[in-house]
């Protein structure tokens, strides 16, 4: 029987995560290496991954990124087979690239439609196939983080945000993720959601300048937003072996905003 501090060991364990040059990416970069996973990033900026990867290094973790842009098909095929040739096989993937677009339901184009769709569900979709083909199934281990939203799970408050592509780009992931939870259990792979609240972060800086802090947290039962730890310890349940017996579920991290 493991000690709780062996369920939690991602020593000998490979990541590989999109959206990883900053903000919630980062974050779960950072728990998952300092328990000893070797991590490689993607994202579309070579620059911030650049200092990603330093500020990773700093802290003891074995980091390294591959450039690529998680919308485009030929790119998603491009970096699982740079992933693959450089990690062997990949243990975790972390499905946390995302967009968002702000517009009234009525004048939102349709480009920027198709433009978070490609991104937050097609993109994670082609990335977690391929990854799932070439390295999971034929190892009979993985485990897949998507990162989902609150938005997924209801509408906005009146008056505050209009993400209508947003919110049903991130309903589309809960239910992928649930959805492919059944369909490859039996090749002992788990796939899970994190389903953050409002974090502090470049895509949510409009809203937050916009709606000010204090009014976002009145609606907050622990009246306060999510920092740069608290996405940490969900996204090491689902990434370890203390986790290996959850799977299709959505965890909601947003100080109690989804249970009002």
């Amino acid at each position: 029987m493991k000690t709780i501090q062996q369920l939690f060991d991602l020593k000998g364990r490979t990541a590989l995560l999109t959206g990883g040059s900053r903000g919630l990416g980062l974050q779960i970069a950072e728990a998952l290496g300092e328990q000893g996973a070797r991590v490689v990033l993607s994202a579309r900026k070579a620059d911030e991954l650049e200092s990603a990867q330093a500020h990773l290094k700093a802290r003891g973790i074995d980091a390294s990124f591959i450039a690529a842009d998680a919308a485009r098909d030929d790119e998603i095929a491009r970096l699982a087979d740079e992933a693959l040739a450089r990690l062997g096989h990949v243990d975790i993937l972390v499905n946390n690239a995302g967009a968002t677009w702000g517009a009234p339901a009525e004048d939102h184009p349709v480009e920027a439609w198709d433009k978070v769709m490609n991104l937050n569900i097609r993109g994670l979709f082609l990335l977690s196939q391929k990854i799932g083909k070439l390295s999971m199934i034929p190892r009979r281990h993985g485990r897949i983080i998507n990162v989902a939203s609150i938005a997924g799970l209801a509408g906005n408050p009146p008056g505050s945000m209009e993400t209508i592509a947003y919110n049903t780009s991130k309903g589309a992931v809960i239910n992928f993720t649930r959805t492919l939870a059944a369909e490859w259990g039996e090749h002992n792979i788990t796939v899970n959601a994190l389903a953050p609240g409002f974090f502090p972060s470049k895509m949510t800086r409009g809203s937050l300048e916009r709606i000010g802090v204090d009014k976002m947290c009145e609606g907050v039962p622990l009246r306060r937003l999510g920092d740069d730890e608290d996405l940490k310890g969900a996204a090491l349940l689902f990434a370890s072996d203390a986790g290996k017996h959850i799977t299709g579920q959505v965890l909601a991290v947003d100080g109690g905003v989804s249970a009002v």
